[in-house]
């Protein structure tokens, strides 16, 4: 019986002789209605039923589904079946039994996405293994066509391993497991790592099992890191850190290893759970220290590059795997503290002298400055005591300066031997950093590999000169240059300074003499070996006039042999002592 004739009913009372002869007059129009209708489908709106094809062009499909009429239905929404022919049944969304032409109106793609989204759901429920086909790509992973449904697949779920290359994945057909679905915006995101997890879980408790320290395996690069390189050694991943990869200094892991490169490695370690497996690459191969001639010995001349470098020294290595450390005290003869960064950079070719040799404990100490001559082993020949230089000045402490003659070559200048007169307190009065100072060589101290130095003695000592100029007595013209607490510093000629104590500061009118004022000063103390001068102004004065108060006692003096006091100096000197004696000598006698 066809699909158009399955619900119709014979009628009891049908009078067919009238049905022949063209004449219904006994059958009711309403009745006729009602025989028609029954040979219907019942079809609601918004549900979904099956239809069949009947027609196919470009632009409809035409469908019949038992109604009274068809349902058309635009090409497009076949898109994903190009293969689709009369005959063909296929799910049908009904919209509307009647448009306003009197059209029953169908849609498939709605069909598909009602269908889609309860099997989409079954899927989740059961952990059903679906087919999905990749459409393109998106912002952190693919769009997967699951059902008709635009389904999302994370880039960390495409595979175990780390996806460098999306596209290759665009326009395939993949097995995935729905992971999540959001409801209320009808998201769904799809797994296919979960699938192959599940595969891997089982091989990796088989691997993991059977792992013991010092075993080799092989493995595939999986990921490389600036700290180590990933491997993959069949569903377990093991980690082989940067300083397992070579003997000798990596900078960059690509430089030893590329992905995808199938290696060997040995199981250096794992922890409890065998969840970190720690593997080691150069442990594959001898180390180089067993590979070093054995005819190399301390004093041996080597030749490197430096590949680490730090404040303290820098790290040569002579060949792959072998280094030894310059310490930045042999770099150099100099005793200054210096950073390695001043002598050395990283990729330098040096040449170096072993100093000291472990093989054992792998260990080598190198030089540099050994290879030029130690500037003291001949010092008195280059620098004897007498001789003179120019130095460069290093640094100042209280007592004196530092300086440098040549690099390893230090003395010091004692700040009582920067100036035969200048009084220095402190040397940054008199010189500077890094200016250069000309010096003689006073003292040798070989053993602590430093020389006595001084700069006055440049110059003849100018207190034999002065001893004959500022004797005790002697009046000079002085500036006060400083005032103290205790007294106060004048400047005389030829460029000596004495002192003089507030007593003696006292000016005629009984007021104190002021800080830059010119006046005339007694020398009342000369010591040459102290390079000291008291002065006083107060006694240029003060004596004059005591001997006029002296002579004031004493009756007068015939007038041809007075002595003019007034015009004698303002201190008793020798000759004046004479010339009392023989005033006194001429009043004893009456004269």
């Amino acid at each position: 019986m066809s699909e158009l004739t399955k619900n119709v009913q014979p009628l009891d009372n049908f009078n067919w002789e009238e049905f022949e002869n063209g004449s219904q007059v006994n059958v009711s129009k309403e009745e006729l209605d009602k025989a028609y209708d029954e040979t219907l489908n019942k079809v609601s709106e918004h549900q979904v039923v099956d239809g069949t094809v009947i027609s196919v062009d470009k632009k409809e499909v035409i469908v019949n589904i038992g109604y009274k009429s068809d349902g058309i239905i635009p090409t497009s929404e076949f898109r994903y079946n190009p293969d689709l022919k009369v005959g063909d049944t296929v799910e049908v969304y009904v919209e509307s039994q009647e448009d306003k032409k009197g059209q029953l109106l169908l849609s498939h793609k709605k069909a598909r996405l009602s269908k889609s989204w309860e099997r989409v759901n079954a899927a989740l429920d059961n952990e059903e293994i679906i087919q999905g086909y990749i459409k393109c790509r998106t912002k952190g992973g693919m769009i997967v066509d699951v059902f008709g449904i635009e389904a999302f697949l994370p880039g960390s779920q495409i595979d175990v391993h780390p996806i460098r290359d999306y596209d290759q994945f665009v326009g395939k057909t993949m097995e995935f497991k729905v992971v999540k679905i959001n409801q209320e915006f009808r998201n769904v995101v799809v797994s296919h790592k979960a699938l192959i997890e599940a595969e891997l879980e089982a091989q990796k408790k088989e691997i993991i099992s059977k792992l013991e320290k010092g075993q080799i395996l092989e493995g595939t690069v999986k990921n490389i890191t600036s700290y180590g390189v990933f491997v993959d050694l069949g569903g377990v991943d093991g980690l082989i850190h940067i300083t397992d990869l070579s003997w000798g200094r990596v900078d960059d892991p690509h430089k030893v290893v590329e992905l995808d490169q199938k290696i060997n490695v040995v199981i250096l370690d794992f922890d409890d759970e065998k969840k970190r497996i720690a593997l080691g690459l150069k442990q594959l191969t001898p180390h180089p220290w067993d590979a070093l001639d054995s005819e190399i010995k301390v004093g041996d001349h080597v030749k490197g590059k430096v590949v680490v470098i730090a404040d303290y020294g820098a790290f040569v290595e002579i060949q792959p795997g072998v280094e030894g450390l310059i310490h930045v005290s042999e770099m150099s003869w100099s005793q200054h503290l210096r950073s390695a960064q001043e002598f050395l950079s990283v990729g330098d070719e040096v040449e170096a002298v072993i100093l000291t040799l472990d093989r054992d404990e792998r260990k080598m100490s190198l030089g540099i400055k050994q290879l030029k001559e130690d500037p003291w082993e001949a010092i008195e020949v280059k620098y004897p005591v007498g001789s003179k230089h120019t130095a460069k000045v290093r640094n100042f402490t209280n007592f004196g300066v530092f300086v440098e003659l040549e690099e390893g070559v230090d003395g010091l200048i004692h700040i009582s031997d920067l100036s035969w007169t200048k009084k220095v307190k402190h040397p940054s009065e008199f010189t500077q950093v890094g200016a250069d100072i000309d010096v003689v060589v006073l003292d040798i101290d070989k053993e602590n590999r430093r020389l006595s130095l001084g700069h006055k003695q440049l110059e003849d000592n100018p207190w034999d000169q002065f001893e004959s100029t500022y004797t005790v007595g002697s009046v000079h013209e002085g500036k006060i240059v400083e005032l103290l607490e205790k007294g106060a510093v004048i400047s005389l000629e030829k460029g000596v300074e004495g002192f003089a104590t507030p007593k003696h500061l006292v000016k005629e009118d009984g007021t104190q003499a002021a800080e830059g004022e010119v006046l005339p000063f007694k020398v009342i103390e000369f010591n040459k070996d102290s390079k000291r001068i008291i002065l006083s102004h107060s006694r240029t004065f003060e004596d004059a006039q005591r001997e006029e108060k002296k002579a004031a006692k004493k009756p007068r003096a015939k007038k041809e042999d007075s002595v003019k006091i007034d015009n004698q100096p303002a201190s008793t000197t020798l000759g004046d002592i004479d010339v009392l004696a023989q005033l006194k000598e001429k009043l004893e006698k009456g004269e």
